[in-house]
């Protein structure tokens, strides 16, 4: 007997999975937002707690976005594994950057110099290469499956 997990494509259940798992950190962290702003005098919780509840929520549903992408996309099951893996990794770094920030309460603006995580003082081009790499990643997985999509639909 097959279950049907096993007829759902390999980069589409990488997605599911990816969604469910940011979703779940999306609303710990509303939790852990909550529960800063209540115990704040001045009802605010940290800046990078905030990011990381908003960036979860967002990025879950971005991952089901990437899913339908895949599950419409012409390429094969590796292209589509590859394209769509690259993405959701640097979300789930990004998402985990956020909440390292979140914890130590280090920063409201990771990006002011001199950038640091803790007493850490890190290399200018350390954030801003991770940067570039996150936006090649996500932009170039995201155009290949948009380009599988396009495949599919016959518009080129």
């Amino acid at each position: 007997m097959i279950a049907i997990v096993d007829l759902i494509d390999p980069a589409v259940r990488l997605c599911m999975l990816a969604a469910a798992l940011f979703f779940f950190v999306g609303l710990l962290t509303g939790a852990w937002k909550y529960f800063a702003i209540a115990a704040s005098p001045a009802a605010t919780a940290p800046a990078y707690v905030d990011i990381a509840h908003r960036a979860s929520l967002l990025y879950s549903f971005a991952a089901l976005l990437i899913a339908q992408l895949v599950r419409l996309s012409a390429w094969s099951s590796t292209v589509n594994l590859l394209a769509a893996a690259a993405p959701l990794l640097f979300f789930a770094l990004a998402i985990g950057g956020y909440l390292v920030h979140g914890l130590l309460n280090d920063t409201d603006n990771q990006f002011r110099r001199p950038q640091r995580v803790a007493s850490v003082t890190l290399p200018h081009s350390a954030l801003h290469g991770f940067m570039w790499l996150l936006m090649a990643a996500e932009i170039g997985g995201v155009a290949v499956l948009i380009a599988g999509l396009l495949k599919s639909l016959r518009w080129f």
